[in-house]
């Protein structure tokens, strides 16, 4: 079944479903990775196992990126995208890296050196960002408003990312050839829009849709707000989505 049909089993179903965060700044974890690369299946798997954390959507949201660089090597990733991989490269400029590299974590904007062998997860920010909310009656039109803590003159962006889990792939070449590869919060669709002031309230709507071909998997949806221009989330949400 692909992504699609999973999507529209779901809004058959016709169950409204809400994602919010508190007004705490909920942390936002990337992984940049690929399956043409040798050193990347260990931080995969350290990142599979947030799965059962219990900070899991309510302290951080984990989002990876499959990158396209890697497949020269001989092995194209399917989840990879090249916005993807210009998404890790406007990070670096940012940090005035001349390099990009694989696998890398970023946390809530910043090159993150927490090495995946160890324990422990991403922990919420301490500081109040305020309330992101996202609700849709179908899974597919989402509904979005930001209420920020602070008012001001802001300009606001919001980017949505909808995620397959237990997902696998059977490598037959490059550095992985033999492998088999299991993923978990792999971006499969992504989206940036801007949000609309209202009295200080950011509002925007977007429609969820994925690559018709993608296998099935466990699908979620992650989101977060940054300002207009930059690349430091301010707050994030996220959650699973109901399965058909």
């Amino acid at each position: 079944m692909s992504i699609m049909a999973v999507l529209a089993a779901i809004a058959t179903q016709a169950e409204p479903v809400s994602f919010h965060s508190a007004e705490r700044k909920t942390s936002l974890l990337e992984l940049y990775t690929s399956e043409g690369c040798s050193s990347c299946p260990p931080a995969e798997t350290w990142l599979s196992q947030l799965k059962a954390a219990p900070g899991l959507w309510t302290d951080f949201v984990p989002v990876a990126f499959h990158v396209d660089y890697w497949n020269y090597l001989g092995w194209r990733d399917r989840w990879s995208k090249e916005e993807f991989s210009d998404r890790q490269r406007a990070y670096a400029k940012v940090w005035g890296s001349k390099s990009i590299y694989t696998p890398e974590f970023v946390l809530n904007g910043r090159e993150w050196s927490h090495g995946f062998w160890q324990p422990g997860v991403p922990a919420a920010a301490e500081t109040n960002a305020g309330v992101l909310r996202m609700d849709s009656d179908d899974v597919r039109h989402w509904r979005v408003t930001f209420a920020p803590a602070h008012t001001g003159t802001a300009v606001y962006e919001l980017h949505a990312a909808l995620l397959a889990s237990g997902v696998r792939s059977e490598v037959k070449a490059g550095e992985n050839a033999g492998r088999q590869l299991n993923h978990d919060f792999a971006a499969i669709a992504f989206t940036e829009l801007p949000l609309v002031s209202r009295t200080n309230i950011f509002r925007a709507t977007f429609f969820l849709e994925a690559a018709p071909k993608e296998p099935e998997g466990r699908l979620a949806l992650a989101a977060w707000v940054t300002r207009n221009g930059k690349s430091e989330p301010i707050q994030a949400i996220g959650g699973w989505l109901p399965q058909p």
